[in-house]
């Protein structure tokens, strides 16, 4: 288990991180989000005793990232694939991590296999492409056969072979037992992947919850109906109380139902129904619900063809804390 308390970075007179206290449960998919600038990258640092926090306290399994004896067979992490020594193979790369963490030789046979670089081990890291990096990366995180494991951004750079390989590995070991704490932009990916949500903005936390729960609560459901006899459709559902919107595709939408009623409500009326479909947000539609005051980095207009420019992000602000 992952334990935040208070959590707090600072840079200058900017709070990257402000008063962060959450739980990252072992058993579960915990996924991270959050805006550009919302301090994810600055959290995960100071989880792995990278950065000094300010005030508050991380604790793996009760304890400090640097107290552990052995690190890696506590926790893994991939925060960066590209800090591997670029003169060394694969194989020497994991070698040297093995041997500081006193893991036998012979799992670095295992992990290579396992990411799939076996056929390439003996090669030097710098020639990688950025997928074969990755998985190097996600090798060193499984080194130590650790019981927690940080990812941030997994899925960069991987094919789609490679996506649903880590997404099914992460998933098995969520279901051994083990704490994943996973970080990404994909919102596509992280709701086939994560079970609990973390969300923070501008270095708050703005949610702890579940998956489900997260979507219910930042987005709206309504039931989507299109029938020849729309007119008659809209009639009919006003006399009942609902209120539908006209959208486009000639469909009808109503808020504050299911499907069964209003299926039942045309059917006692003899209206033919082309499409009666609950409607539900997708967890890109809820994020942007629920960080759209704590977004950092705005870009402004469209227009990329002609006309005037369209301004880039407002870089007025520090980078920090990203």
């Amino acid at each position: 288990m992952i334990e935040l308390e208070g959590l707090t970075k600072r840079f200058g007179a900017k709070t990257a991180v402000d008063h962060l206290s959450f739980q990252v449960r072992p058993g579960v998919i915990t996924g991270f989000l959050g805006p550009n600038g919302a301090g994810k990258s600055t959290t995960m640092r100071m989880m792995l005793d990278l950065d000094n926090p300010t005030s508050g306290t991380v604790r793996i399994d009760g304890k400090h990232y640097r107290e552990l004896d052995e690190p890696l067979k506590y926790i893994g992490a991939l925060l960066d694939a590209k800090a591997m020594h670029g003169g060394r193979s694969a194989y020497n790369n994991l070698l040297c991590l093995a041997q500081s963490n006193r893991i036998p030789e012979r799992r670095v046979g295992e992990v290579l296999d396992m990411v799939g670089l076996t056929p390439v081990a003996k090669k030097k890291s710098k020639g990688f492409s950025l997928g074969m990096g990755q998985r190097l990366g996600i090798a060193s995180a499984l080194l130590g056969d650790p019981e927690i494991l940080m990812f941030d951004e997994p899925v960069n750079g991987l094919d789609p072979e490679g996506i649903h390989w880590i997404r099914n590995l992460m998933k098995a070991l969520a279901a051994e037992g083990r704490t994943i704490f996973v970080s990404s932009h994909l919102m596509s990916e992280m709701a086939l992947t994560a079970d609990h949500l973390i969300v923070i903005g501008q270095g708050k936390l703005l949610a702890d919850t579940s998956m489900a729960d997260f979507i219910q609560q930042n987005s709206r459901s309504y039931v989507r109906l299109r029938s020849p006899q729309q007119e008659r459709l809209r009639d009919v559902l006003h006399a009942n109380g609902f209120i539908a919107v006209e959208a486009g595709s000639g469909s009808l939408e109503v808020d504050g139902t299911t499907t069964e009623k209003l299926g039942e409500l045309a059917a006692e009326h003899a209206i033919v129904l082309h499409e009666l479909s609950s409607q539900r947000a997708s967890l890109e539609e809820a994020f942007m619900q629920m960080t759209a005051g704590a977004v950092e980095y705005h870009a402004h207009g469209t227009d990329v063809h002609g006309g005037a420019p369209a301004p880039g992000p407002q870089w007025g602000k520090t980078s920090q804390g990203a």
